[in-house]
């Protein structure tokens, strides 16, 4: 999206935002669909199916960013389907609790979801990479000033490319997927699975999920944005993608490397220092003025303080889904689809947070609002899981 109206498109902040902000509103929407679909057509159906149609986002996108007259609508749909990549993870997470015990799950879900999320950063990694690459269709071309000569030089590069190369990958793993998936022991109708909703810790986990991955997700779709918003107005201002995967990677790391943690020492008091620590981040970047710069000079300690975050929300995403299963243990169908349901409603992240922060920063020139929000919601959340999850003689300890 960044590279959009340099090779002709001619998009406005707001509308890029847009942009940013619809894979999430389709893979939240999606999710809640996903979460009711393991226990009535099993893990092959649905994850086959799901994996092959991410083909429509891949060649649509593809064929769309040649034609620099493609209208801003049509973006929108194609923005939409590319959500169909995280709608998938509320079937094949409560999957994969079903098949673990409980003394494993974290460390389970941990390393699934952790080599999941990874997908962002690399996605992110490999656009600029893909782009120098030709793999069909004619280059897009800018001119651009060299800041060593002075002189004008004309760049080309493969926009396309960065959404062609993912096509043969998912036949192949959806190949893989019929043949080698198995299915859940687990059957339920639809209206069966309905009362996870009864229970008020279904809303709480969803709550202190989307303080984790909501944030986690949210951040890593306008994190690109609000580098090229905040800080592109500056002389020698950054190049977005060049940092855009860093955080991504760090949060699916931590995530990972935390689900083995969260099965020793559990995972309620590792999802209170998560809000500690997310809280304590966002209190920087106000304190500072990092989301409402005044030069070059803050960039570092902004991009620094944005590691912070992304480590802490692989953490609490590690150590939410080690407390799941043991919230509801007196149900594995049941903690499968809380399991679902939160991530589905978290997955809205990068909807609410693209379109909050692009609506801040158009508005106000800086994203200040959209953090003090947060930083109230952060509050909120680590209380709720302290109380319910985490003090002493709380209802369910986990």
């Amino acid at each position: 999206m960044t590279k959009l109206n340099s090779v002709g498109f001619a998009f406005t902040q707001t509308q890029l935002f847009w942009l940013a902000a619809m894979p999430g509103l389709a893979a939240g929407t999606l999710r809640i669909l996903h979460t009711f679909l393991i226990p009535i057509y099993g893990t092959r159906h649905t994850i086959t199916i799901s994996t092959l149609i991410k083909l429509i986002p891949v060649i649509g996108i593809g064929l769309a960013v040649m034609n620099p007259g493609t209208p801003f609508w049509v973006f929108m749909i194609l923005a939409f389907t590319a959500g169909f990549g995280g709608g998938d993870f509320s079937s094949y997470m409560p999957s994969t609790s079903l098949f673990f015990p409980s003394r494993l799950k974290g460390t389970a879900l941990g390393i699934q979801a952790g080599i999941g999320n990874f997908g962002v950063s690399l996605a992110q990694f490999m656009t600029p990479v893909m782009i120098g690459i030709a793999l069909y269709g004619a280059p897009q071309v800018i001119q651009k000033l060299d800041g060593a000569t002075g002189n004008m030089v004309y760049e080309e590069f493969f926009l396309q490319s960065a959404a062609f190369w993912y096509a043969p990958l998912l036949i192949i793993i959806g190949i893989l997927c019929w043949y080698f998936l198995k299915s859940v022991p687990v059957k339920a109708s639809f209206k069966e699975q309905l009362d996870i909703f009864k229970d008020k810790h279904t809303w709480n986990c969803t709550i202190t999920y989307f303080m984790t991955f909501g944030t986690f997700a949210g951040l890593s779709a306008a994190f690109p944005m609000m580098i090229q918003s905040l800080y592109g107005k500056f002389e020698a201002a950054p190049d977005p993608l060049k940092y855009a995967f860093y955080g991504p990677l760090i949060g699916s790391a931590s995530r990972v490397l935390f689900g083995f943690i969260a099965d020793k020492v559990g995972g309620a008091v590792l999802t209170t220092l998560t809000g500690i620590g997310l809280l304590s981040g966002v209190i920087t970047l106000l304190s500072f003025g990092l989301v409402n710069p005044s030069g070059m000079e803050q960039f570092p300690l902004f991009i620094g303080v944005m590691m912070v975050l992304f480590f802490f929300t692989g953490i609490g995403n590690a150590s939410t889904f080690r407390q799941f299963p043991i919230i509801f243990k007196h149900s594995s169908r049941q903690a499968a689809g809380v399991i679902g349901w939160t991530a589905a409603i978290a997955a809205y992240g990068p909807f609410v947070f693209s379109l909050a922060i692009g609506a801040f920063i158009s508005h106000t020139g800086s994203a200040d609002g959209f953090f003090w929000l947060l930083g109230a919601f952060l509050i909120l959340a680590t209380g709720v899981n302290w109380y319910f999850y985490h003090r002493k003689n709380a209802e369910r300890p986990s």
